[in-house]
């Protein structure tokens, strides 16, 4: 496998040229589009490359992050999981793929970097961060008493009536705790991950196809397992399907609420956007791309619970609810190995450390990690490889919390 410094976008040329050479063209309906070394350019570039919805940061001024830059946390050391030699911090962010890459502490930024694709300038894909960003909408909506948490949803959309959601509450599907037959490992090319992603794919279908067209359509083939509120499962289809609970009840998309709640008022520096199916669905689960220090600031949203800049943009109770964590007998029935004693509320990972710290995470090394002890948020971007974060996670984890304590002495 190649390297992060081999496998650089800039280093192939992927998409280089007027017009590229045909060997280094990416185009979205290439079966190998997202393949590594591929994906490296692709995670900066989705807009190229299919329709999104952008999420506005409205007409105001930025609010520019202070900074007092760090650079000993580059010799900050820790022995990764399993490991048995240490690693510097600088020597993890190569060996992780990453992008993008800062640190708050208290709100200053006190450490970035970019590599690959990214620049201070760019966006890049959020994956499953995406779906933190639709939980604390709908965290939002449930504290405010717009969305009934303990409603079923088929009373909210009744199009889910006949679907494995139809009988499951709002607080169920925020938690994963659904019971649902469908299948979210991407390593097995026939799981129900790839039907969610043929029947949102924009793009014209092929010739026979007789599958859902879009992703509500989708939601309503799934079918139940199991009893709802047993066991947590990791499955995208509960966000998308918080996404049509949050446009049924307040009108809005996922696009348009995010930004006029949050992204407009919180002082960023760029528009976000967000992949959408062919009748224009956001992804609510896995769609979203911005800039690195707009995810940091959406970290520092949630470390001062729901405050940024001196203005109240969500209500504590809504944080305050996701920081307390979820149900981790019920995490425990999913059997992740490296996250041992953790829960999951408002589709937010709940460490229960001694630092309380919390993380929005997404495929291939998206993170925002909050560590309300060490007052520090760390935001990256990443393309590594191989899309489970069981595959990071024996750096990134350790690495994370020496950082906090590093910043804590």
């Amino acid at each position: 496998m190649l390297s992060a410094e081999n496998s650089d976008p800039g280093r192939l040329e992927w998409m280089v040229g007027s017009p590229p050479p045909a060997d280094k063209i990416i185009r979205f309906s290439d079966p190998d589009f997202f393949n590594f070394p591929r994906s490296r350019w692709v995670v900066c570039h989705n807009r190229q490359l299919m329709p999104t919805l952008g999420v506005s940061r409205g007409l105001g001024a930025p609010v520019p992050l202070a900074r007092r830059i760090d650079w000993t946390i580059d010799a900050v050391r820790f022995t990764p999981i399993g490991g048995s030699r240490e690693m510097t911090w600088a020597q993890s962010l190569e060996a992780n793929y990453t992008d993008g890459i800062a640190i708050l502490r208290d709100g200053v930024l006190v450490f970035e970097r970019y590599f690959g694709c990214l620049g201070e300038a760019g966006q890049h894909a959020a994956m499953s961060v995406t779906k933190s960003l639709t939980g604390l909408l709908g965290e939002m909506l449930v504290a405010e008493g717009v969305i009934d948490e303990r409603a079923r949803v088929d009373a909210i959309v009744p199009e889910l009536a006949g679907s494995g959601f139809g009988d499951a509450t709002v607080r169920q599907v925020l938690e994963m705790t659904t019971g649902l037959r469908y299948s979210e490992d991407y390593a097995d090319p026939q799981a129900d991950v790839w039907l969610h992603a043929a029947a949102g794919n924009p793009l014209p279908k092929p010739s026979g196809y007789a599958g859902p067209r879009s992703y509500f359509d989708f939601l309503r083939t799934v079918r139940k397992e199991g009893e709802h509120g047993a066991a947590f499962g990791y499955r995208t289809v509960n966000t998308d399907t918080l996404g049509w609970i949050i446009a049924r009840a307040t009108g809005k998309s996922v696009a348009a609420l995010l930004s006029e709640r949050i992204w407009s008022r919180m002082g960023a520096e760029q528009d976000g956007y967000i992949s959408v199916d062919s009748i224009g669905t956001p992804f609510a689960g896995g769609g979203f791309s911005a800039g690195l220090r707009d995810m940091a600031r959406i970290g520092q949203l949630m470390l001062d619970n729901g405050v940024i800049n001196g203005q109240r943009l969500v209500p504590e109770a809504a944080i305050t609810r996701i920081r307390a964590g979820g149900d981790r007998a019920a995490f425990e029935k999913a059997g992740y190995a490296l996250l041992k004693g953790w829960s999951y509320r408002g589709m937010w990972w709940i460490t229960h450390n001694a630092h309380g710290a919390f993380m929005a995470r997404g495929v291939h090394g998206q993170s925002i990690y909050v560590d309300p002890a060490a007052r520090m948020v760390i935001a990256r971007f990443s393309s590594h490889p191989l899309a489970g974060n069981a595959a990071n996670d024996p750096i990134t984890l350790p690495a994370f919390e020496a950082v906090a304590n590093h910043l804590m002495r």
